[in-house]
């Protein structure tokens, strides 16, 4: 058994996390691709991350971009070469950037040649990779119904119906998307030669996606949480943190990632503290570290039926005992993940800050301040360290994401329960595109990410002359360099407090103030933000001989609060 309670590469590492699709394109054709993202690694490296988690670059009909794997051993063609693979990596690691791939393994594509002979017959080799189930029944109109209840993360039901066969196959996000039987052993074994013949590659280690719903409960009961006609997209109760997620993932880790010097991430939907501590506990012999979600739907209505598709005012309180929570109970027994931002999630400053122009660098400072100093592995989501907002297309016909695409149909064309008006207010608020518009590198014709005159994949957002990575990095100052001057204190001289450091909270029922402290070696850090556009007064023991170490205000006004203001102060020794 495997201990990582001490100090591991992967506890002190900032990971930068690239959406290639949007990233940059070197080849003019309007989409971001794997030598674009060479292009750019000294960049990163000046911000000084050391680990690139990349998002998927497999072979792909992009379905979910690309999230729906086809051929897990080959480079999307629109991405580049494996050649051009192998010479990023190792033009990273020449830089000291490791990488992470994106392992999508509970699903892949149904253009996998594997569901291609699995649809085939009933009767083949590769029927039991996915999971078929007769229909439960028929209609009155004698048309199939599917083996249960369950509703697709992307809305309507989880079961694709296969005429062919007249049996029904499972898929949990699009239909595009079957499920892969992890009850089968030849499966898990298909998986553990694909992670081994990347880590033979050289790659760092993986973020394994939606890996906590691989098990699935016995006998595919319904979900007595799914409301006909109200709830518009849930993974079922059921299926998350199954019954067997606990033995497969020992033996992944034990036939792949135990044999390698790697990192490994899980994203785990559902997921309390006390169950992370079962999948990335010190002595687990599972994973590192996972990302839970408590946090991301601090926005979201549950009373509304709407799943992430409502919206109501972040409740501060709420946010900071969802947080601390995960940081105390965490302590001393597993590691855990920190981000605001992801390809999934819209942009944190106009999330969780503010992003007016008087207020978005303030608010983005605050928030960085508050993410990198508590205790877990920091992500930043690329355009995050320059301050990449919200964006406000005219026209559905303007998004491309799978999941806004499906709400809008549903929602406004098919049930009428949203107007075309209301429908577009939610996506400007929680669609996944926000996060996947092409990053803005200057203020020249398409922000710098692709060639004048050419057409990207996606809109740009408007925006891009005044807020772009040229103008960031060039500017003393700016939400970049502050980025830049907290990877140097984490990876530096604040190593032993930023990383390993004690958690403890300070004022949990302030509705407009996070406060709380890191300690260790008879050192303390105290760190304090402003929620609000407000000036406000705090003290949390400000006179006790505590020196200041980063601040987004250019002085420092003592126990007045200014507008998104985030400070942080030392008692050493």
């Amino acid at each position: 058994m495997a201990d990582h309670s001490g100090k591991q590469w992967w506890k002190e590492a900032v990971v930068y996390q690239i959406w290639p699709r949007s990233f940059k394109d070197s080849d003019g054709d309007g989409l971001g691709d794997i030598p674009g993202i060479t292009e750019k690694l000294p960049y990163l490296a000046e911000l000084g991350i050391n680990v690139i988690w990349l998002s998927p670059v497999f072979a792909s009909p992009n379905d979910d971009m690309g999230y729906d794997i086809s051929d897990y051993r080959a480079i999307m063609p629109e991405f580049g070469t494996m050649a051009d693979f192998d010479t990023m990596l190792e033009t990273a690691h020449s830089l000291g950037i490791k990488i992470l791939m994106d392992l999508v393994v509970n699903h892949s594509s149904d253009e996998h040649a594997w569901f291609e002979a699995s649809r085939a017959s009933r009767d083949n080799d590769y029927r039991d990779y996915y999971i078929w189930r007769d229909s439960s029944g028929h209609d009155e109109a004698g048309n199939p119904l599917p083996p249960n209840n369950w509703v697709s993360e992307f809305s309507g039901p989880a079961w694709a119906y296969d005429e062919h066969t007249d049996q029904w196959y499972l898929h949990m996000f699009s239909k595009k998307q079957p499920d892969l039987n992890w009850e089968n052993p030849k499966v898990r074994q298909e998986i553990f030669d694909i992670v081994t013949f990347w880590l033979d590659k050289g790659v760092d280690g993986f973020r394994l996606d939606a890996i906590n719903i691989i098990s699935k409960p016995e006998g595919l009961p319904d979900d007595p949480a799914v409301i006909p006609g109200k709830q518009t997209s849930s993974i079922p109760f059921v299926i998350e943190n199954g019954t067997r997620v606990h033995e497969w993932m020992h033996e992944l880790n034990a036939q792949t990632f135990a044999k390698y010097d790697v990192m490994t991430v899980g994203e785990m939907s559902a997921t309390a503290p006390e169950e992370a501590i079962q999948f990335s506990g010190f002595t687990s012999d599972e994973l590192h570290m996972i990302f839970h979600f408590e946090h991301m739907t601090v926005d979201s209505d549950p009373d509304a039926g709407m799943g992430k598709w409502s919206r109501k005012p972040v409740d501060l309180v709420e946010l900071k005992t969802i947080l601390n929570e995960w940081q105390t109970k965490l302590s001393g027994k597993a590691w855990g993940s920190l981000y605001w931002n992801n390809h999934d999630q819209p942009r944190a400053i106009s999330r969780f800050g503010n992003d007016s122009p008087e207020y978005r660098e303030l608010s983005g400072k605050m928030l960085a301040t508050v993410l990198h100093f508590m205790q877990g592995t920091p992500y930043i989501y690329q355009g995050e360290e320059f301050g990449m907002t919200n964006v406000q297309f005219n026209a559905i016909e303007d998004y491309k994401d799978l999941d806004s695409l499906n709400m809008y149909e549903g929602m406004v064309r098919q049930y009428g329960t949203l107007t075309h008006e209301q429908a577009l207010e939610l996506i400007y608020a929680k669609g996944r595109d926000n996060a996947r518009t092409p990053v803005q590198w200057d203020a020249s014709d398409n922000g710098g990410f692709t060639d004048a005159g050419v057409q990207p994949w996606i809109g740009i957002n408007p925006n891009f002359t005044e807020i772009n990575a040229a103008e960031a990095v060039d500017r003393e100052g700016s939400l970049w360099n502050f980025y830049r001057q907290l990877i140097g204190l984490r990876r530096g001289e604040l190593q032993h407090l930023m990383v390993y450091g004690d958690f403890l909270p300070l004022g949990e029922d302030d509705a407009q103030v996070y406060a709380y402290e890191r300690t260790g070696e008879g050192e303390k850090l105290l760190v304090i933000a402003n929620f609000t556009d407000q000036e406000l007064t705090r003290d949390f023991g400000l006179g006790e001989g505590l020196s200041p170490v980063v601040s987004n205000y250019a002085d420092d006004a003592g126990t007045t609060l200014r507008p998104y203001e985030a400070k942080v102060y030392r008692l050493a020794n």
